[in-house]
């Protein structure tokens, strides 16, 4: 991605780049309301893992 001088803002808007990053966060915004990952009463990594993991494909299946 081309920067702008300053190295702020891309100098140009690219279109499919935003639409990839679009739908990237619309899936991690689906996963953050499943309710599994979003109340998260056991904090550790392993319970998360296994939320994400049954979470990922459930909601791919939901989608197709």
């Amino acid at each position: 991605m081309l920067q702008g001088s300053l190295g702020g803002r891309p100098s140009a808007f690219d279109k499919q780049v935003h639409q990839h990053r679009n739908i990237v966060e619309g899936r991690f915004n689906r996963l953050r309301q499943w309710r599994g990952t979003a109340t998260r009463y056991d904090r550790t990594t392993r319970s998360d893992t296994a939320a994400v993991t049954l979470a990922s494909p459930l909601m791919w299946a939901w989608a197709h």
